[in-house]
Order: structure tokens, then C-alpha cells, then sequence
């Protein structure tokens, strides 16, 4: 096998193996708490999404992806490009629609009360989170259904024009105004929800600041303001963290945009940035994040526990 797609192979392997792992691990730290618990506060409740639908972007197109390195041909049909690319499009446009949504209801969570608009707003959060869900999950399935129609397994000879190929799969957009426009209302998308989780983060680090100030006059804070304070910084991180990719995918989409034909290396390349995020963000959690830590020991302790008393006594 080719060194380079050894290290692609590779690459996509650990990258996607990775996810899985720390995505399921945040999904069965939250289902221990909801267990105990039996409820989840809304920040909760939007990180668990967000790992859900990080956990599905990487089984939709990591695995695939990876299969397809490694060799393994003829993986889809038709149809099964079509749910493949739909479902990973799905789940692409909730992780930074979800992180948007994280970095707004945090910044409402912290922000200082300054009128009974702002405390009913505070105290209707909960009851806010699942139409919220209801209503992304709505506007990322009208997105991409014109990439699923186009959708299609890989044909033996020259590839169409205006087709992004993505190895096991091309989406043939048929002629340059449906390519462009397809391209256009997803960045647009991407760039509107980006740029209000960026305004909601600037807010946050601004009330950071303040807090600081307070805490270095005030020795003795109070604990539940600084339990908000440390819940905002792990979102600003998580927003930071996105950005970052974000912007990698963007200019590689971009330049897509601008050629006829993609070659599958650009959207190999591009996939495996969009992919770092769902990779990275689990982790980032699960390290600023205290509840889910103590639930992880804690499932770790009582596993330990159980293989001691399993073991015979001599």
C-alpha cells in the first residue's frame, strides 16, 4: 500500500475512533446523571445533543471514509449515498448550530439580571431547549436536500462536471447554479451561526472579566456565581476550538466552490478538519466539564469494585 494513503488511513482511523470513544464516553456520563439525577440542566442537555450528533457525523463519514482508504470499494448504492450524505449533512450543520446554541443560552445564564425581560427569559431556559432542538433539526434537514437527490454511488468512467467526489460516494449537482447555490445557502448558514456564537462568546469573556475583577476585590466569592463563570469558559474554549476548524473547512470549501470538478484529496482534506471538531470536543468536556468527570470515576470506581469481588480468593 501507498505510504501517503497509509498515513490517510491511518489519520482518519485514529481520528474517527478517537470521536466515537470520547462522544460515547459524554453520552454515558450524562445518561449515569439523568439515572441519578433524573434531569439535566439546559447547558447539560445541549452538550449531550452535541456529542450525539458529533457521535453520528463521525459514524456517517469517518467510517466510510475510512473503509474507502483502507481499500474496501462498492461500500453504498445509490440509496445508501443518499442516506449516508443526507445524514452526515444533518449532523454537520447541528454541531455549529448546537455550539451556537451553547455560547447563547450560557451567555443568558450569566448574564446580569437588568429587567423582568431578562429574569422571565432566565426562567423559561428549560422549557426553551427542546423547541430550539426541534426547530434546528427542521432547518438542517431543508439544507441539504438537494446534495442527497444528487447523491449517488461512483460510475466507472470520466467523472461529470460540477460533482464532488468523495471516494465512496459523488454528488453530481448536474450544472454550475445548483453547485453554487447548494454551496452558498450551507456557508451562509454555517457564517450566520458562527458569527452569533462569536458575538454570545465576546459577551461571555467581557463578563469573565468583570467576574475576575470582583473575585481579586472580594476574596470570598460566591460559589454558585463561580460554578457559571467556570461553566462559560469551558464554552468559550468550545466555541474557540470550533472557529479554528471551522475556518480551516471554510477556505477549502470555498476554493471548492471556485473549480468545476472537486478532486477527492481537497474533500478528503476537508472532511478530516470538519471532522476535528466532533473528534476534539468531547475531550475538551469532558476536562472543564466537573460533573462529568466525577460520573466517569465514579462509573470507573464501581467497575473496579465489581472486577474485585469477581475475582476468586485464594
Amino acid at each position: 500500500m501507498d505510504l501517503c494513503i497509509t498515513i490517510k488511513g491511518v489519520s482518519f482511523l485514529l481520528q474517527t475512533g478517537l470521536g466515537i470513544l470520547g462522544n460515547a464516553s459524554v453520552l454515558m456520563a450524562y445518561t449515569h446523571i439523568v439515572l441519578v439525577e433524573s434531569s439535566l440542566q439546559p447547558v447539560d442537555r445541549i452538550l449531550a445533543h452535541l456529542a450525539f450528533s458529533n457521535l453520528l457525523q463521525l459514524l456517517m463519514r469517518g467510517v466510510p471514509d475510512t473503509m474507502f482508504i483502507f481499500g474496501l470499494r462498492n461500500l453504498l448504492n445509490d440509496s445508501g449515498c443518499k442516506v449516508v450524505i443526507f445524514a452526515y449533512r444533518i449532523t454537520r450543520g447541528l454541531s455549529v448550530c448546537l455550539t451556537c446554541m451553547l455560547s447563547v443560552f450560557q451567555a443568558l445564564t450569566i448574564a446580569p439580571l437588568s429587567g423582568s425581560c431578562l429574569t422571565k427569559l432566565k426562567s423559561c431556559l428549560p422549557l426553551l431547549v427542546m423547541p430550539t432542538f426541534i426547530g434546528l433539526w427542521l432547518l438542517n434537514m431543508m439544507v441539504p436536500i438537494a446534495a442527497a437527490l444528487f447523491s449517488m454511488a461512483p460510475r466507472n468512467g470520466t467523472m461529470p462536471a460540477f460533482t464532488l467526489n468523495l471516494g465512496y460516494c459523488h454528488v453530481n449537482f448536474r450544472d454550475n447554479m445548483t453547485y453554487v447555490v447548494n454551496g452558498a445557502v450551507q456557508t451562509t448558514r454555517d457564517f450566520v451561526f458562527v458569527a452569533i456564537m462569536l458575538a454570545c462568546s465576546g459577551y461571555i469573556l467581557v463578563l469573565l472579566h468583570k467576574h475576575s475583577k470582583q473575585v481579586r476585590s472580594i476574596r470570598r466569592a460566591n460559589q454558585g456565581t463561580s460554578m457559571e463563570m467556570r461553566a462559560a469558559n469551558s464554552v468559550v474554549m468550545l466555541v474557540v476550538l470550533y472557529s479554528v476548524f471551522f475556518g480551516i473547512d471554510n477556505v477549502i470549501w470555498i476554493y471548492m466552490l471556485t473549480v468545476a470538478q472537486g478532486t477527492a484529496m481537497v474533500a478528503d482534506l476537508r472532511v478530516f478538519f470538519t471532522s476535528c471538531y466532533a473528534t476534539f470536543s468531547p475531550f475538551l468536556i469532558i476536562s472543564t466539564n466537573k460533573k462529568i468527570k466525577e460520573r466517569m470515576l465514579c462509573a470507573a470506581g464501581e467497575q473496579s469494585a465489581e472486577n474485585s469481588t469477581d475475582k476468586p480468593k485464594t
